[in-house]
Parts: C-alpha cells; sequence; structure tokens
C-alpha cells in the first residue's frame, strides 16, 4: 500500500528576536504603529533514518491578506539539526509582533549550506529552487489585534531528502504549517525497541508518520480534526504489526493511545 506521508512531531528552546513593522501617519505627521499580534513560529521536524540533517534557515517571509510581504530574521538565522526536533520537541524559530489580520502565506527562505550525514559521511545537499525564492506554506490563520500565537513549521525530512546516487542528495524541502488552533494530537508508546517500530497515523485522506524515541515514545502533531487507525509497522519480521482503529482527534486536545506492546 503506498501511503501519502505527511509527519508530524515535535523540540522547544527559547531565543529572542525583533521585527520593524509598518506605520502609518496621521493628520499632524506623527507615526502611528500599526496594530499587531505577536507570534511564536516554532520548528519541529518529522525523524528519517539519517544520522543528522543540518538546514540552513536564514529568513522566513510572511505575507499577510491584502498587505505587502514582511520579511522575519529567525532569532538564530543559520544551521539547525532538524533531526534533533521529533517527538514533542521544537526550537523557537521566530518570536516578533506582526500586523494583525489573516495570513495568507509563509516563505522559508533556505541559505546554501545545507548537508545530511549518512552512516557517519557528512554530504552537500544541493538545494536549488528554496534558495532563491523560498519555500511557500499556506497557513490560513486570522490573528487579531493584541493576540498571542504559537505556529509550527513541520519539516518532513524523510520526503524532503532525495537519493540521486553516486553519494548524491538533493534536498526538495517538504513542510507544513499548523498553528494551536489546528493541532490535533495522538501520542503513546509502542515496544519493545528491538521491533524497530515505525507508526502511522491515517484519517482515510492522509497518512502521517512517526519514528518512537528509544524509550518507546511517539506523537503526531497538527492533525486535522477526525478519526484516524493508528498502525505500529516493525521492520523486524518476527514481530507482528498491530493496528488500532476508531481514534478520534479534536482540536486544542492529545488523544493518548497508551502503550502498544509488539510481539
Amino acid at each position: 500500500m503506498k501511503k501519502k506521508i505527511i509527519s508530524t512531531v515535535v523540540i522547544a528552546s527559547l531565543f529572542t528576536t525583533s521585527l520593524f513593522v509598518s506605520c502609518k501617519k496621521n493628520d499632524n505627521n506623527s507615526a502611528i504603529p500599526t496594530q499587531t499580534a505577536h507570534v511564536n513560529m516554532r520548528l519541529t521536524d518529522a525523524p528519517a533514518d539519517y544520522d543528522a540533517v543540518y538546514i540552513d534557515i536564514q529568513k522566513v517571509e510572511v505575507t499577510m491578506e491584502g498587505s505587502a510581504a514582511i520579511q522575519l530574521t529567525p532569532v538564530r538565522p543559520g544551521v539547525y539539526d532538524i533531526l534533533k526536533l521529533k517527538n514533542s520537541l521544537d526550537t523557537l524559530l521566530i518570536r516578533a509582533d506582526i500586523p494583525a489580520g489573516k495570513i495568507s502565506q509563509i516563505r522559508l527562505i533556505l541559505g546554501s549550506n545545507n548537508s545530511v550525514v549518512v552512516d557517519g559521511t557528512t554530504y552537500t545537499l544541493n538545494t536549488p529552487s528554496a534558495q532563491e525564492s523560498g519555500l511557500k506554506l499556506k497557513l490560513n490563520t486570522q490573528l487579531v489585534v493584541g493576540g498571542s500565537y504559537d505556529m509550527w513549521l513541520d519539516f518532513d525530512v524523510a520526503k524532503s531528502i532525495v537519493a540521486t546516487g553516486s553519494g548524491k542528495y538533493n534536498l526538495k524541502p517538504v513542510v507544513t504549517a499548523f498553528a494551536a488552533e489546528t493541532d490535533g494530537r495522538i501520542k503513546g508508546y509502542v515496544l519493545p525497541g528491538a521491533a524497530l517500530t515505525t507508526v502511522y497515523a491515517s484519517n482515510g485522506i492522509d497518512t502521517y508518520s512517526a519514528i518512537p524515541d528509544i524509550d518507546g515514545f511517539f506523537v503526531f502533531k497538527g492533525l486535522p480534526e477526525g478519526t484516524y487507525s493508528v498502525t505500529f509497522d516493525a521492520s523486524v519480521v518476527t514481530y507482528t504489526d498491530i493496528t488500532i482503529t476508531n481514534i478520534n482527534v479534536k482540536y486544542g486536545s492529545i488523544t493518548d493511545v497508551g502503550t502498544t506492546i509488539l510481539k
């Protein structure tokens, strides 16, 4: 069975940044700040079978509906090892006040210092289009004046790195964006670790994937509301796969499926 995979998993640490916002002038030519909302934008990752994946993030560009794009500088511009950002781990990418309104588009603009480590060897990731024009993401979130919002950019490593042969790799970033208001979650544990299990969550339209931590913990974030089945797919053939059905996901809540033991 082919799966359309949109992985979700998450990390958190704190940094700071600032943003210049547009101003308008009144009849006395004094500047009046544009009404704003506060945004915390975090970077997270769906894990993949590499030693490390280093992504060079230089800018994030936000376009509000009916307005010009705003360029935001990350709290720490440069290289992130995004494989460290999984299963409830994320890192703060942007902290800024931006004009209130509806976000119509986000662009993630990468630099050229991108690489992947495979079996201890580092390979440069060729990144043609994303460096020049930025990776376009849809969010469609309404920001009210004075509000504070948490958002995530979820980097799907497994789908973003393409092996071309002869030890060469291309980076074709696959990233999804979601906000706390559109964040459904499933969490749990799967044992034993020796089964080398990948966990899939499917709502009948899309299939999401997660690789558990060493203790068996996994979490899916940014899931749309709906009813899901969760499949525990063991890589070691001596273990039998298990599927749990009729799992309900609601925005703003975490559905705990407990501990699953493969035999």
